[in-house]
């Protein structure tokens, strides 16, 4: 395998340019002024097809560039964080600049396969469905899912044998259980096991401003859950891969992954982010992004986080919450695209609606659990005989202890401690890991 710092240079610029919104250091949540991110700058290990073969690790948020028709511009204002990505303020469809595939594959470098993460390679699948192996229809790459078996989603030997470097290009949001960064954990897994190249392309985090919730421990590793880091771990997936590597959370040891990182250029972990594109079905908008660290928490609950509706975790709400005092909004949760058969089908779901909540609100609050443990008073005096957490598992764990990393936020609301309480639980080993990842940041805090 040539090493990755014999690759040869080839001067293309392959950039993503993202709107940003500039803070003021006086002033914490300003108006903002527009800036652009360049995502790799001037991408200088293009790897050429005469001595390599590359996979390429992506979704359909793998866009180069920031062309697109009818985008809308990043001013900050509140309106804005509600147009769905997809369509611009008008309600016509966007279409989008280059994909990285086609772009690299003009550029003649040899890509042999395709990995493909949660919700399939062009991100149209329903949550933790199975997504089979499948062809790019225009550029005939097999498609590799690493979803296909419930099981397991490493990668085979069969197809790391198929290339000598990855390549990976991914928009995320930053959470620990939002799964494509354990794609790239398992990834970086198996090319240090096999001696494999990888390179990522570096992309800013919408909520990389912050650190907040507990640790995940090891007893509640799971498929939404794989790493020693709180819930919003405040890093790029660039800086993410270096603490993977250089604190020994792969198997093979520290730095035993031969990694690389091309970061972007004019961000830092001040700015806030507006995507161009939903990096998953039900993140409709840059509102869901900031709320979906505070509302993720009902999934497999007695209330429904709006899966089925236009406004997915940016409301909440439960039949059971019929005829309580503070609960006014309702809505009624249908099978659609990316939500076949949501929570609470046909029924009428009374909750609360977050959707005029001004944004700043939302940054300063960080991850709000006073929507989870107001439900959950809410809901056992009303309906006592209801299970509030839903059913464990065959080990007795309950989904929300996998999202939080611990069984003791859930314990900690059945005793009736407020969301304050908490929260200031975790302060302390939030303080630990900001010093733990500090040498492998990539941008200024």
């Amino acid at each position: 395998m040539i090493p990755i710092s014999g690759f040869v240079t080839i001067a293309v610029s392959i950039v993503l340019m993202l709107w940003i919104f500039k803070m003021k250091k006086d002033d914490p949540f300003p108006k903002f002024t527009v800036i652009k991110v360049l995502i790799g700058g001037w991408l200088s290990y293009l790897i050429s097809s005469a001595i390599s073969i590359a996979a390429l690790f992506s979704n359909h948020t793998g866009i180069v560039g920031d062309e697109t028709s009818g985008a809308k511009a990043a001013s900050g204002a509140e309106d804005e964080s509600l147009i769905h990505f997809g369509v611009d303020a008008n309600g016509n469809e966007i279409t989008y600049g280059k994909h990285i595939l086609d772009a690299l594959i003009e550029h003649d470098v040899n890509v042999t396969a395709i990995f493909s993460p949660e919700h399939g390679f062009r991100g149209t699948e329903d949550a933790g469905a199975a997504v089979d192996d499948s062809v790019d229809e225009k550029t005939g790459v097999p498609i590799l899912s690493l979803y296909g078996d419930a099981d397991s989603h490493f990668p085979s030997e069969e197809s790391m044998a198929q290339f000598d470097v990855l390549l990976i290009d991914m928009q995320d949001v930053g959470l620990r259980y939002y799964t494509y960064y354990i794609s790239m954990y398992y990834l970086m897994e198996a090319c240090a096991s096999a001696g494999k190249g990888c390179i990522i392309l570096d992309r800013p985090n919408p909520n990389g401003f912050y650190v907040d919730g507990p640790i995940l421990r090891e007893e509640y590793k799971s498929g939404v859950g794989q790493l020693p880091i709180p819930i919003v771990y405040g890093m790029t997936w660039g800086e993410l891969a270096q603490m993977i590597n250089g604190e020994g959370w792969l198997a093979a040891g520290k730095n035993a992954c031969d990694l690389t990182v091309i970061p972007c250029k004019n961000y830092t972990h001040r700015t806030k982010v507006s995507l161009i594109r939903n990096p998953s079905p039900n993140i409709k908008d840059m509102r869901a992004v900031y709320l979906y660290a505070s509302t993720c928490f009902f999934e497999n609950t007695a209330v429904s986080v709006g899966r089925g509706t236009d406004f997915p975790f940016e409301a909440y709400g439960s039949p059971f919450l019929s005829g309580v005092d503070g609960y006014d909004f309702s809505f009624t949760p249908q099978s659609m695209d990316g939500a076949a058969e949501p929570p609470f089908e046909g029924e009428i779901c009374y909750g609360t609606d977050l959707r005029d909540i001004p944004l700043e609100s939302i940054w300063e609050d960080q991850i709000c659990l006073d929507y989870l443990v107001d439900a959950y008073r809410d809901i056992h005096e009303a309906s006592p005989e209801v299970s509030f957490w839903g059913t464990p598992d065959d080990k007795g764990v309950y989904w929300i202890d996998k999202l939080t990393g611990t069984d003791e936020v859930r314990r900690q609301i059945e005793a009736g401690r407020t969301a304050e309480e908490i929260k200031a639980g975790w302060q302390e080993e939030i303080g630990a890991f900001k010093e733990q990842r500090r040498p492998y940041l990539l941008y200024e805090e």
